[in-house]
C-alpha cells in the first residue's frame, strides 16, 4: 500500500477515526494491529521477519538490563557484550542473508573463476523484504542504546513492537531512536484541529513533489538510463541532473507523508531533509540529506571507529569506511559501493585541501560572505553530488561507465530540434515539471529563513482556502497517475 494510492486514502482516515475513538490505554494496540496489517499487504510471510527482529531485540534489551544484577562488574560487561553481540549477529545476519548473500556469493564465484577455481554456491531465491534495511537499523540501535545506558529498557513488549513496526516509518523511515519515540506512546493523543491541519499540509506538500515532479521526470530518466547506448551528451547530463531532483522529491515526499500521517495521530518524527541542494559542501549536504540515516551511521559506526579523535589518517579511513558501508546499505551492487566511496572521497579531499584553500582565499582577498561565493560553492556541491548519483541510478557498473563515456558529446541542438521531447515527456509535461521544480526550490529557499507552513497558516482564512483549493485542483489536474508513469513505488522502498 503506497502513501499516494487510493487504498491509503481509505486506510489512513479509517485508522485515524478509530484511533481517536479508542481509550488511550489501548490506542497502541490498535496502531500495532494496523501496522502489521499494513506490512502484510506487501507479503504476509515477511511479517515473520519483522516479528523476529522485534522479539530478538526486545529480549536482548531485557537481558542486557537484567545483567546489571550480577554482582561482579566484569561479569556484567562480559554478559552484556555477549547478549549485544548475539542480537547484532542475529539481526544483521538476517539482513545479510536476504540483501547481500547473493551479491557476495556471486562476487566470490567470479573472483575464484579468475584463478581457474570452480565452486558451486547455491543462491538464496527470496525477494528482499520491503523495509528490512530500515526497521533492522532502528531495532539494533535500541539494543546498542540500552547497552550504552543511553535509554531505559522498554519492558512493554507491545509498545516496543509498535516502535519497530509503526506503519508511517516502517517501509522507508525515518529511522527513529527509541528515546525519541517510545515515550510518545504514553502521551495523550486526542483529536486536535491544528495538528490535523499541520499534518495534512505536510502530506499534500509530499504529494505535490511525488505526483507533479518525481513520477513525471522518472519517465525521462528511465528512458535514458535504461537505454544508455541510445543517448549521448546533454541527454545524459540532463537525465542525471533530473535524477538528482527526482530522488530528492521522491524520497522527501515519502518522508513528508510519513511525518504528516504521524503528526495527525499525535507523533513527532524527525525531519529527514533540510534543503540539501542548497548545501555549500559535501559535509553540509550530509547534515541535510537523509538525516536519520546520517546520524545513525555517525552514532553507531563513525564514533565507535574513533571518529576524528585518532589523528588525520584514521579520520580519513573512518570516513571512507562509513560511506562505503552507507553505499552498501543502499544496495548490493558495486554501483552503490562506488557511490558511497565517492562521497567518502569528497569529504577526505575536502579536509585535505581545507587549509591550502583558505590560504589561497586569504592571499587573493576573496570575499567569502558575498552571494556569488556561496552560489559557486552550492553549484560545485550540486555537481559533485549529481555526478555520484549517476552511479546510484545506473543499472550496472558497465552502464555507468558507458553513460560517462557517452556524456562527452556536445549536442545542444536537442533543445531546439524537438529531440528533447522524444525522451518520454512532451512539451506540456516538460513545462509542468520545470514549473513544479521551480516552486519546490523557491519554497526550500524560503524555508531556510522562515517556516513556510506557519507563514501560510498566519494568513487570512479566505486567502488560505484559496491557496488550498488552487493547490488541490492543480494537483488533480496536473498530477500524474496510472500505469503510464513507471515510477510506481517510492525509490527508497527498494533499499
Amino acid at each position: 500500500m503506497l502513501f499516494d494510492s487510493i487504498k491509503y486514502l481509505i486506510f489512513f482516515p479509517t485508522v485515524t477515526i478509530v484511533y481517536f475513538l479508542l481509550p488511550q490505554k489501548i490506542q497502541w494496540l490498535w496502531l500495532l494491529t494496523v501496522s502489521y496489517f499494513f506490512y502484510m499487504l506487501w507479503n504476509p510471510k515477511y511479517a515473520i521477519l519483522l516479528a523476529f527482529t522485534t522479539f530478538t531485540t526486545y529480549f536482548c534489551g531485557i537481558l542486557i538490563d537484567s545483567a546489571k544484577k550480577i554482582e561482579s562488574k566484569n561479569k556484567v560487561k562480559i554478559t552484556q557484550k555477549i547478549v549485544l553481540s548475539a542480537g547484532l549477529i542475529l539481526n544483521l545476519g538476517s539482513l545479510f542473508l536476504f540483501k547481500y548473500y547473493n551479491f557476495f556469493s556471486n562476487t566470490l564465484r567470479r573472483a575464484l573463476s579468475l584463478l581457474n577455481i570452480s565452486i558451486n554456491i547455491h543462491s538464496f531465491d527470496y525477494l528482499l523484504p520491503v523495509g528490512i534495511s530500515f526497521y533492522t537499523l532502528q531495532a539494533i540501535s535500541y539494543i546498542i542504546d540500552v547497552y550504552r545506558e543511553d535509554v531505559k529498557v522498554e519492558k512493554h513488549l507491545g509498545k516496543y513492537a509498535l516502535f519497530v513496526s509503526f506503519f508511517p516509518t516502517l517501509l522507508s523511515g525515518p529511522i527513529e531512536k527509541s528515546k525519541d519515540f517510545i515515550d510518545q506512546l504514553d502521551e495523550k493523543h486526542s483529536f486536535h484541529y491544528d495538528r490535523i491541519k499541520s499534518g495534512l499540509y505536510i502530506i499534500f506538500w509530499g504529494l505535490f513533489k511525488k505526483l507533479m515532479i518525481a513520477d513525471r521526470i522518472a519517465i525521462l530518466v528511465n528512458e535514458v538510463y535504461n537505454n544508455p547506448n541510445n543517448h549521448k551528451g546533454l541527454e545524459i547530463i540532463l537525465a542525471t541532473v533530473l535524477y538528482g531532483i527526482q530522488i530528492y522529491c521522491d524520497f522527501s515526499s515519502y518522508t513528508d507523508m510519513a511525518r504528516g500521517s504521524a503528526e495527525i495521530l499525535g507523533f513527532r518524527l524527525i525531519n529527514n531533509f533540510h534543503q540539501p541542494y542548497f548545501s555549500k559542501s559535501i559535509k553540509e549536504f550530509w547534515r541535510n540529506w537523509h538525516i536519520s540515516l546520517s546520524t545513525w551511521f555517525r552514532d553507531y559506526l563513525y564514533f565507535p571507529l574513533g571518529g576524528s579523535r585518532k589523528g588525520k589518517i584514521r579520520t580519513y579511513i573512518n570516513l571512507m569506511i562509513v560511506f562505503i558501508v552507507s553505499g552498501l546499505w543502499h544496495g548490493s551492487a558495486f554501483t552503490f559501493i562506488i557511490w558511497g566511496a565517492l562521497h567518502g572521497l569528497y569529504q577526505v579531499v575536502g579536509k585535505i585541501i581545507e587549509k591550502p584553500k583558505n590560504a589561497i582565499i586569504n592571499k587573493l582577498h576573496i570575499r567569502t560572505e558575498v552571494f556569488s561565493y556561496r552560489l559557486v560553492k552550492v553549484l560545485i556541491t550540486f555537481i559533485l553530488v549529481d555526478f555520484a548519483w549517476l552511479f546510484f541510478r545506473a543499472n550496472s557498473l558497465s552502464d555507468a561507465l558507458l553513460l560517462i563515456k557517452n556524456s562527452f558529446y556536445f549536442n545542444p541542438w536537442i533543445f531546439t530540434d524537438g529531440s528533447l521531447y522524444k525522451l518520454g515527456l512532451d512539451g506540456k509535461d516538460f513545462t509542468i515539471a520545470l514549473v513544479s521544480i521551480e516552486i519546490v526550490f523557491i519554497v526550500d529557499l524560503l524555508q531556510r529563513r522562515k517556516d513556510v507552513k506557519l507563514l501560510l497558516f498566519n494568513q487570512n482564512l479566505i486567502f488560505r482556502w484559496m491557496i488550498y483549493i488552487v493547490f488541490v485542483v492543480g494537483l488533480l489536474i496536473f498530477g500524474v497517475y496510472g500505469p503510464a508513469y513507471s515510477q510506481q513505488q517510492f525509490i527508497y522502498m527498494q533499499f
